[in-house]
């Protein structure tokens, strides 16, 4: 299960320094950031964020006043604060905070809130209706201010590209608002794969994987010119797996 993630800190070495722990876990997707607490409030209501890591001081609008209107949202996200000041933390709970992390963010605490939070939302996840999808002949996606149809099995590989994701397929690309996870899910009856954070591939295309380092590898995509997409050193073992069927 993929937890779909948003940042709200209007530190911006502080925002990117999480962003990047947060990119390091398969499961994790990172939705866009908010810099302070009226455009978590907007971005909130357009990408409904699983989980939300805010900072607590924020200008406009702080992080404990957005926190108590996210809570009265009907689908109400997990919260998780983030802050430089360790009085905060009796605040935060009371907030029915999943749990507080104090700035700089170390790693290995950042983990152990993860797990804090694929248990909660493990435990609230409703049992899957579809065990086995049945594949839909077109797939009907938002291209800018246009409705487009498209044939599944053409679309080679999307890539997030900061709050839009493009769909390459055989012959065109769309960009779309549209997240990588919610492509994923229309995608689910088709051989598609998450090879990377930001990269989301159709199976029946690759050609070739190189080893590249770390125990990273580099994918290639068949047709006449070549493409060379990452794939994580989280997602190869499974990547390898679902290759080899």
């Amino acid at each position: 299960m993929q937890i779909r993630i948003m940042i709200a800190e209007d530190e911006r070495l502080a925002r990117e320094e999480l962003v990047y722990l947060l990119e390091q876990e398969a499961d994790v997707e990172v939705l866009p950031c908010a810099t302070n607490g009226r455009e978590l409030l907007q971005l909130v209501e357009e990408y409904e964020p699983d989980v939300v890591f805010l900072d607590i001081k924020m200008p406009e609008l702080e992080g404990d006043q957005a926190a108590r209107m996210l809570a009265a949202r009907k689908k109400r996200p997990l919260l998780v604060f983030s802050t430089a000041h360790e009085d905060y933390a009796v605040e935060a709970f009371k907030l029915n905070a999943v749990d507080y992390l104090l700035k700089p963010t170390e790693p290995q605490r950042l983990k152990e809130t993860l797990q804090r939070l694929r248990k909660r939302l493990s435990e609230t996840a409703p049992p899957s209706a579809l065990p086995n999808p049945s594949k839909v002949a077109k797939m009907i996606i938002e291209d800018n201010n246009r409705l487009v149809v498209i044939d599944p099995s053409t679309v080679m590989y999307a890539v997030r590209d900061e709050r839009v994701v493009q769909i390459w397929t055989e012959s065109e690309v769309y960009t779309t608002r549209m997240t990588l996870q919610q492509l994923e899910e229309k995608l689910q009856a088709y051989p598609f794969f998450r090879t990377h954070k930001s990269y989301l591939v159709n199976l029946q295309y690759v050609s070739e994987l190189q080893p590249w380092f770390n125990g990273a590898y580099n994918l290639i995509l068949k047709g006449p010119n070549p493409v060379r997409l990452p794939v994580s050193r989280t997602a190869a073992k499974d990547l390898l797996k679902r290759l080899e069927g």
